[in-house]
């Protein structure tokens, strides 16, 4: 399995816990343990490059996936497919003002923030309100899992 984290800011991150959420995202949703994922953090004005670019909107933004096999969450007693889940790009000073104004560290920031990448790399998405009804109570699941059982 390749699971990378590079750290492009000045900001102090622990790369082992980013993987090891990414590895118990992958178990919990069937994920093959040998697609790959990138992980990179970036500041505001390379995540403003990307948000303009992609998304054609202004200003730096949390996070931004890019799915590359369009790999789906397995199913119970089916063949996991192997392949490259894609990147996920993070932008840890607009995360910090997002975790001050929720009344959390930026670690757990950065952790919601890396499973709601890997849920948009898995196909989910938050455009209507029952994708995101759906999509935010999986996402509350699996970072509150993952956290109780640290």
């Amino acid at each position: 399995m390749s699971i990378d984290v590079h750290n492009e800011t000045s900001t102090r991150i622990d790369p082992v816990e980013l993987v090891a959420l990414s590895e118990f995202v992958y178990a919990q949703m069937r994920v093959h343990s040998g697609a790959d994922l990138a992980i990179t953090l970036v500041d505001e004005a390379a995540m403003e490059t990307l948000h303009v670019k992609w998304m054609d909107l202004p200003g730096p933004t949390d996070v931004m996936s890019f799915p590359m096999d369009e790999l789906r969450p397995g199913r119970e007693g089916e063949r996991l497919q192997h392949g490259v889940l894609g990147d996920i790009v993070l932008c840890p000073s607009v995360a910090a003002a997002q975790a001050s104004a929720a009344g959390h560290t930026l670690e757990e920031e950065l952790l919601l923030l890396t499973t709601h990448g890997i849920l948009h790399l898995l196909g989910y998405d938050h455009a209507e309100p029952e994708e995101e009804r759906a999509m935010f109570d999986l996402q509350r699941q699996l970072l509150l899992t993952f956290l109780a059982g640290r």
